[in-house]
């Protein structure tokens, strides 16, 4: 199985996740910044991991944001097995905690993706979040 692992990372955090996920999947990966994308291997990979982090309000990781807007469509996604995962705060942002995911999800599904995974919500610091993450790559 080609895996494509897709992020979008301001501070380096979904970026961690992003690699953690990497070492711990049971297939070959690559990880790719979201801003260095390759359209076609995107589509040519059997299942893709978007990972991006919520900022403030809801927002969406700028770089993510702006390839969501620009680049999802159902010529990319229709068919595409999916899954997402993100980072957010939920102690400074309760109401808002890693909607970003929430939102790549429903734009993923608009265009015709298969959501093969529960979302990975990571709170606060990468580290402490280890075991999940782990646990989240196994499942591919």
């Amino acid at each position: 199985m080609n895996v494509l692992i897709v992020y979008g990372s301001t501070t380096g955090n979904t970026e961690s996740v992003a690699e953690m996920i990497k070492e711990h999947i049971a297939h070959d990966a690559e990880v790719v910044d979201v801003t260095e994308v390759d359209l076609e291997a995107l589509k040519q990979a059997d299942l893709v991991l978007f990972g991006a982090s919520t900022w403030d309000l809801g927002g969406i990781q700028e770089d993510f944001e702006e390839f969501m807007e620009e680049q999802f469509s159902k010529d990319l996604l229709e068919g595409k097995d999916v899954a997402v995962f993100g980072c957010g705060d939920s102690e400074s942002y309760p109401d808002d905690f890693a909607t970003a995911t929430d939102q790549i999800v429903d734009e993923a599904k608009k265009n015709g993706a298969n959501i093969v995974a529960e979302t990975l919500k990571v709170d606060g610091d990468v580290e402490d979040n280890e075991e999940a993450i782990i646990e989240f790559a196994l499942q591919f």
